[in-house]
């Protein structure tokens, strides 16, 4: 596929699938993976709308062997049917494995790949560049860079525009350090016309207003129908709207993830304690990740509650409706009435 059309599908909700795993062996539980995807797209999360990354940080990757990453995609490739894009988290720090990840994901039918400069040694702009370059020389798919400078080298502006000029990356996954200078804008404003830039530091009007084609949304996993309407409120423009909703439900959320964090390292275990409480099927993450469910349980369904999302369940408050669909919330919430 060309690189102008990868860019162009790469856009709406990035939504970062949570992995599935069978509570008694902590296995993988396939059909729940194949579950969740049906449920995101019958919920709306389509070509135009979203793009489903499968084993990405909230996917438990650092906790997957290879050939379960590769399982893992594929089933979300067969489910996702066309009906929507599939990017293969890649993140990886040997370039031999990310070579073969690469070819893995060509095979079975991925849109995308997602990197990051590897992590743990302090590896220099050149080892990435290499690194995705080497990757790139084995492929069709898109290639989405990711920046996670709090694991690893950041990536810098310099290094982006080098990086955008290999055909195969069409997209970058894009947050920077908070230090004042609008390093987030700068690159976002330069890049926007050349790189599909998906947000991942939850800007999403001012993002949207420079040019980014995607958001990266965590509440999607368990209320898909708020992202796409978050997606259509930036599309239309409708700013000020858009940061009273990232106010109203994402702000709460991540304040709970922040709060879990002096407990327990990882990603995606709120997702799924959420998707828990709205009556999806979840589970907890891999070790070293503790469960969180019967620790966080309450304090999520009371985030829940005042974001105005559907509880379900013998453990919830009363409060009627089902996933996605709107309620009046239980307590007042900062918004438009």
């Amino acid at each position: 596929m060309e690189s102008e059309k990868l860019r162009d599908q790469l856009c709406g909700c990035y939504v970062t699938l949570p992995t599935m795993f069978r509570d008694e062996d902590l296995s993988l539980d396939v059909p729940a993976i194949r579950r969740h995807v049906r449920y995101l797209i019958e919920s709306g999360i389509r070509m135009g709308t979203g793009v489903l990354l499968a084993g990405g940080g909230a996917g438990d990757f650092s906790t997957l062997t290879f050939d379960e990453r590769v399982l893992v995609t594929e089933a979300v490739v067969e489910e996702a049917n066309g009906d929507v894009p599939v990017v293969m988290g890649a993140q990886t720090t040997s370039t031999l494995e990310l070579v073969e990840l690469v070819r893995a994901a060509d095979r079975i039918g991925a849109d995308y790949v997602q990197v990051s400069p590897p992590y743990y040694f302090a590896h220099t702009e050149e080892d990435f560049f290499e690194h995705i370059a080497a990757a790139a020389e084995e492929c069709r798919v898109g290639l989405v860079v990711y920046n996670t400078f709090w694991t690893s080298t950041p990536v810098s502006l310099g290094l982006i525009e080098r990086l955008a000029h290999i055909p195969n990356v069409v997209g970058l996954k894009w947050s920077t350090p908070d230090t004042g200078f609008m390093e987030f804008e700068q690159v976002v404003a330069r890049f926007a016309g050349s790189l599909s830039v998906i947000d991942n530091q939850l800007r999403f009007a001012t993002s949207h207003m420079l040019g980014a084609r995607g958001i990266e949304v965590h509440v999607c996993n368990y209320w898909p129908q708020w992202g796409i309407r978050m997606w259509e409120l930036l599309e239309s423009e409708q700013y000020v709207e858009a940061q009273r909703e990232l106010v109203r439900v994402a702000m709460p959320f991540m304040a709970l993830w922040h709060e879990m964090e002096a407990y327990t390292g990882g990603d995606g275990h709120l997702d799924k304690l959420c998707m828990e409480l709205v009556g999806l099927g979840s589970s907890r993450c891999r070790p070293p990740t503790r469960d969180v469910r019967d620790v966080f349980r309450d304090s999520a369904r009371r985030m829940l509650q005042q974001s105005g999302v559907p509880v379900a369940g013998p453990l919830s408050d009363p409060v009627r409706g089902l996933p996605g669909e709107p309620v009046e919330a239980v307590v007042d919430v900062p918004g438009p009435p």
